[in-house]
């Protein structure tokens, strides 16, 4: 099995930063695609960043409203993948999640997702 543990998560004021952290563990062979969602109450999940693999890092992918403001980035060796938050505003209040598209096994090319706990991001005005 695969499970995905996320930290990083609290309270902060608006134009402060967080990072927050998720790491992979189980059964892994490759990790495909590393993303960020945040749900807000009342509201669907979103998708903020999402990182491929590959070389240099791997290619990222933002939503607008995130955009110049969150970064996120992946460490292979660690099974991690981070989510960097700067200039935060009341409206990034939400539960943050990430998620990873994994290849559990080098025998074959299925690929499952696996999502994270979920951990509360607070920006108070």
């Amino acid at each position: 099995q695969v499970q995905l543990v996320e930290s990083g998560g609290g309270l902060v004021q608006a134009g402060g930063s967080l990072r927050l952290s998720c790491a992979a563990s189980g059964s892994i062979f490759s990790i495909k695609t590393m993303g960020w969602y945040r749900q807000a109450p009342g509201k669907q999940r979103e998708l903020l960043a999402a990182i491929t693999s590959g070389g240099s890092g791997g290619s990222t992918n933002y939503a607008t409203s995130v955009k110049g403001r969150f970064a996120i980035s992946r460490d292979n060796a660690k099974n991690t993948v981070y989510l960097q938050m700067n200039s935060l505003k009341p409206e990034d209040t939400a539960v943050y999640y990430c998620e990873m598209v994994i290849q559990r096994s080098s025998t074959s090319p299925s690929v499952y997702s696996y999502w994270g706990q979920g951990t509360q991001v607070t920006v108070s005005s």
